[in-house]
């Protein structure tokens, strides 16, 4: 058999295991084949839902954003999945849609399949609780605060996200960032990370080595004073007993 022919018939055999697995026609794999846009039609951008912020949130932008379907609830079914992405698109296109007759179905599936993250949604306590990890920078740290941040219900006014974010900080960037009390959160990440390369550069002493540094000092001075002490002590004993021999 020539290399050719090999060739095709593994290819035929590709194609017959991909078949046996999962079809990939239109019709199996467009889960609203029978929806079309109307005339002239033009599809938003949307801003991508991922599974991470409040679920009926994204619903009302959606919605909001597709105004001009004129509430055709197929329609608003069938193009939903183009606000989604992450798990929220995986989780929508592995959806048995016989199952949705109304869009108050599909609506309902999905705020049940993500509502987990109202239920754990962070409070004012949880945030000022939620430090820094060693393993990574300021910046990064800052970023996944605020997105914790933006969550809290009922809504924190920008000044207050940053004095809660103050109450988060550890000594070393609590001492050195209060100069960003009332301004906006770019204002305290880039503060922070200068007070992070001072730290690392040594031009700000952390308060663990400006305590062992006190401490230190401290130790010192009372090893000086028991030195002189002893001394004394010594001087008074000898010239007490007098001359030797005497």
């Amino acid at each position: 058999m020539s290399r050719k022919m090999k060739s095709l018939e593994q290819s035929l055999k590709n194609m017959q295991g991909l078949s046996v697995q999962k079809s990939v026609s239109y019709s199996d794999l467009c889960m609203f084949s029978h929806v079309h846009l109307p005339a002239g039609f033009k599809m938003p951008k949307f801003e991508k839902y991922d599974g991470h912020k409040d679920p009926v949130a994204n619903l009302k932008r959606y919605c909001n954003q597709l105004r001009s379907a004129g509430g055709k609830e197929e329609l608003l079914m069938a193009y939903f999945g183009e606000s989604l992405s992450g798990i929220t698109s995986e989780w929508y296109t592995d959806q048995e849609i016989t199952h949705w007759h109304v869009w108050d179905d599909m609506a309902r599936d999905f705020v049940h399949q993500f509502q987990y993250n109202v239920d754990n949604a962070p409070d004012r306590n949880s945030l000022s609780n939620l430090k820094k990890k060693m393993a990574e920078s300021f910046c990064e740290y800052a970023v996944k605060w605020h997105e914790q941040g933006v969550r809290v219900n009922p809504p924190m006014d920008k000044i207050e996200m940053v004095t809660v974010f103050l109450q988060a900080q550890k000594v070393d960037y609590f001492q050195n960032m209060m100069s960003v009390m009332g301004k906006p959160f770019a204002e305290a990440i880039k503060i922070g990370e200068m007070v992070e390369n001072g730290l690392k550069t040594g031009r700000i002493l952390s308060h663990a080595a400006f305590k062992a540094t006190s401490q230190a000092a401290q130790n010192g001075l009372e090893g000086l004073m028991n030195n002189n002490g002893n001394e004394e002590g010594a001087m008074m004993d000898s010239s007490s007993r007098g001359p030797a021999g005497q």
